[in-house]
């Protein structure tokens, strides 16, 4: 009895579904960028999350434990600081230790210094050293504590509004801004008092720490923020003219 022949009509639907499918995964893979991604600690404590940026507590900050600290190409100066990213295993290179479609959210939070001896956050690497929680989410425990990953930014969804956390003392003011919606990476901030008529341009102190050197005490506060993506927001009267140093106040507007 002879071998059944498949009709050419069904071989050429099913070369198209497959081509389809395999230009579809290759699609979304194209809008992605190559990196390695590392987990650190064990201790998930939210205090020691906020590292380089200056986060006090990623919890405080509106961004729990889905962080990472990132190489110097991605972090640029602090710049990053806030910054949202989806984060994947690539599978297609790492199929013993990638786990397959799990892709996790991630806000960048610290800084993974260059060692100069080649390591993964040496420039030009785009690297992302995940805690540990998140990157067992993409990858396979037993691994060897590195793996290739696909990457790319992403709005940051936040619950709230945009914090305010004011530090220094008389005329240093240094205030954290935390909780950033939109692109998240703030390019620049102006303050202004209730008995000021301009605004006063701040300066990055470091991380999502910005300062001026002017006297604000007993003024309602507000603010005025700039995202890397362009997108600028005012915070009116959000700090009351009763705020201590040592203090956050959250707004009602937030980046979309």
């Amino acid at each position: 009895m002879g071998s059944a022949k498949i009709p050419s009509v069904f071989l050429l639907c099913l070369v198209f579904l497959v081509t389809v499918d395999f230009k579809g995964i290759n699609g979304q893979v194209n809008n992605w960028l190559n990196g390695h991604a590392t987990f650190y600690g064990a201790n998930q404590n939210p205090t020691t999350l906020g590292g380089a940026c200056g986060y006090d507590n990623t919890f405080h900050a509106g961004f729990g434990v889905n962080t990472a600290a990132v190489s110097g190409t991605l972090f640029r100066s602090g710049e990053a600081c806030g910054a949202c990213y989806q984060v994947m295993c690539n599978y297609r290179l790492d199929p013993k230790w990638c786990l397959p479609r799990r892709i996790m959210s991630v806000t960048a939070t610290n800084f993974c210094p260059p060692n100069n001896n080649g390591g993964w956050c040496d420039p030009p690497h785009d690297h992302f050293d995940m805690s540990m929680s998140t990157f067992f989410r993409i990858a396979r425990q037993g691994n060897e504590g590195i793996v290739p990953v696909l990457y790319k930014r992403v709005s940051c969804k936040r619950r709230g509004g945009v914090r305010f956390t004011l530090k220094g003392q008389s005329n240093f003011n240094m205030v954290m801004i935390s909780n950033v919606g939109g692109s998240g990476d703030v390019k620049a901030v102006w303050i202004t008092g209730s008995n000021l008529r301009s605004w006063v341009p701040m300066h990055r102190n470091w991380g999502a720490n910005w300062q001026s050197s002017i006297d604000l005490r007993g003024q309602k506060l507000s603010f005025k923020l700039n995202l890397v993506d362009g997108k600028t927001l005012q915070f009116s009267n959000v700090v009351p003219s009763t705020w201590k140093f040592g203090q956050t106040f959250s707004s009602q507007n937030q980046f979309s």
